[in-house]
């Protein structure tokens, strides 16, 4: 049939709430919660363990652990997927984040709170790409964006609750033990209602179980659409056993020379690449520390400043739920990179001005605290500034503030506990990751606008494309291999951003991220189709005939072919 892309049902963010409601699984609490929770007890951690504070490779590794715990979690993710399907996936991860949730807790070294780390990130990595791929396939197309971002608004949302749990516990005894154990309590409970939830039909259907997967469609499509529903969804698999001879062989060689697969694989392995080189986890897992960055000197301030980025996440996503059926897929993402390039332009700036003007370290200052001077300092005649003491190494040092202005010439001493409470007992601030700056709230706006405009589009919108853009035999695998593409970029972030800030400083890192979201708003504009509201089973035809759309605000025609016609031309 010819014609435009449907446009939305007016109605469908009511009902995308409605149906939501009635799904315990769409109400899953936020089983991602986890990774946000690590950057406000890092803080914590490097107070508890005293080569974790001296050594940044450390606190590097003990946020990319979980991430390479999820390239694997990934990686074999889609295999579980295909083999044993989304149900049994996502028990096994609630499982894995449990066990690593309880570990963390009790560690009593860095290496054991590593330990607990990868099995969180074993969870978290097969979640991330079963839970989008599992509502995929359980939603009515005309609200399946809306559906998945709402699993998207609950990450962001758990994201958000654990920066409040942060600061709830900032002063209770063993204070990151609480906030990395309580991560555990969702996980228990997403096992307990995964236990009373169906198996997705479509997976179903594809394991000769039809009787099954249609009794769970007619509870999902209206009586006068679910005829049509089994219909595409038994001429689909057809089309595959016809093609394949067996309705279960997947190599890689077909992956490749399959065109509806390789186009779709190119357009959801790079959104997710691009999803994490623009930088939104370097400002999530390290925002308590950003802040720093930008002149707060308190823990308990830097974690209220980080609660209103990570809110922001979470309002961005329902953002995303309320547009994301009604302006489509491209247009949301293209908005998004626009004012994620505007945003990280502001952050450099701001970050420039506040590293060349720091405040500059005074002799008088300094020798006020005898003994504990810094010895880099004390051995150089030229003048210093705060920057240059926080860059000191053997020992490190850190920033004592005037007690007058925290902007006035300060002292550069030995960064230690000691002189941390010696600085504090004289009503002075302490830096030991960013200088006092005036330019301090500036930078914490520059933040909230990137995930303002991050959230909504780059946030939800490449897992929304990779879970229906492949053909129901790939779906799983597939997916693996974008979410697998998805942390192996997150940890190449997370691993190198710390180091990266030190090397060329924080104004030069926002900068190299601001060019990379200019490769991406280009990558999307040329390589990325439109979705919106299509079938699940069309989708395959549109990528069959896939041209270049660079004129993305015009609605792009639809012409539905036979599933055996699409076999004929699927391999090139």
């Amino acid at each position: 049939m010819e014609g435009g892309l449907p446009d939305s049902d007016p109605s469908a963010f009511k009902e995308c709430f409605s149906l939501a409601w009635k799904n315990p699984y769409v109400l899953r609490l936020a089983f991602s919660a986890g990774i946000g929770v690590i950057s406000g007890a890092l803080l914590y951690i490097r107070d508890d363990f005293s080569e974790v504070d001296r050594k940044t490779w450390l606190q590097e590794i003990i946020v990319s652990t979980a991430i390479a715990g999820a390239i694997i979690g990934a990686a074999v993710g889609g295999w579980v997927n295909d083999r044993f399907g989304r149900r049994i996936s996502l028990l096994v991860a609630d499982f894995l984040f449990f066990i690593g949730a309880v570990v963390m807790a009790s560690a009593n070294s860095p290496k054991l709170l590593i330990l607990g780390r990868v099995f969180v990130g074993l969870g978290v990595g097969m979640a991330s790409m079963t839970s989008p791929l599992y509502i995929s396939e359980a939603s009515p197309a005309k609200i399946r964006g809306a559906l998945v971002s709402t699993n998207g608004f609950l990450i962001t949302g758990g994201q958000f609750l654990s920066y409040l749990i942060n600061l709830a516990f900032t002063k209770a005894p063993g204070t990151w033990r609480w906030m990395l154990g309580i991560a555990g309590v969702p996980a228990l409970l997403q096992f307990i209602l995964m236990a009373y939830l169906p198996e997705s039909p479509r997976w179903l259907y594809r394991k000769g179980k039809e009787e099954e997967a249609v009794a769970i469609l007619h509870k999902i499509y209206p009586s006068n659409e679910v005829g049509n529903e089994i219909q595409e969804l038994k001429e689909s698999v057809e089309a595959e056993i016809r093609e394949e001879g067996t309705s279960e062989k997947i190599n890689l060689l077909k992956l490749i020379r399959t065109k509806t697969v390789r186009r779709g694989l190119i357009a959801g392995v790079g959104l997710q690449i691009f999803q994490q080189f623009v930088g939104i986890n370097t400002v999530m897992y390290y925002s308590p520390a950003i802040v720093q960055l930008a002149g707060f000197a308190s823990n308990r301030v830097a974690l209220a400043l980080s609660l209103i980025t990570s809110g922001l996440n979470a309002l961005g996503s329902i953002v995303s739920i309320y547009f994301i059926d009604r302006t489509g897929r491209k247009k949301l993402l293209i908005f998004s990179l626009c004012g994620v390039i505007l945003s990280l332009g502001v952050l450099s700036a701001v970050f420039h001005q506040t590293s060349t003007h720091s405040p500059n370290i005074s002799k008088v200052e300094s020798t006020h605290f005898a003994n504990s001077t810094c010895p880099a300092f004390q051995s150089v005649s030229t003048n210093w500034d705060c920057m240059k003491c926080l860059k000191a190494s053997s020992p490190s040092c850190g920033f004592c503030a005037s007690s007058i202005n925290k902007l006035y010439p300060g002292a550069c001493l030995e960064s230690n506990d000691n002189v941390k409470e010696e600085c504090h007992k004289e009503g002075r601030l302490w830096y030991t990751k960013g200088c006092p700056s005036k330019f301090g709230w500036i930078a914490v706006i520059g933040l909230a606008l990137y995930i303002i405009f991050f959230s909504p589009g780059m946030g939800t919108v490449p897992w929304i494309v990779n879970s229906e853009i492949y053909p129901l035999r790939f779906r799983g695998i597939c997916g693996g291999i974008a979410a697998t593409a998805n942390w192996i970029s997150n940890l190449i972030v997370a691993q190198s951003f710390l180091t990266l800030t030190q090397a060329i400083g924080t104004s030069m890192t926002f900068l190299i991220f601001g060019v990379i979201s200019v490769a991406a708003l280009f990558f999307v504009v040329i390589c990325v189709p439109e979705t919106k509201g299509l079938p699940i089973e069309e989708v395959e035809n549109m990528l069959e005939r896939r041209v270049l759309q660079f004129k993305f605000w015009k609605k792009m025609s639809v012409k539905t072919k036979h599933p055996a016609e699409v076999q004929k031309n699927s391999d090139v």
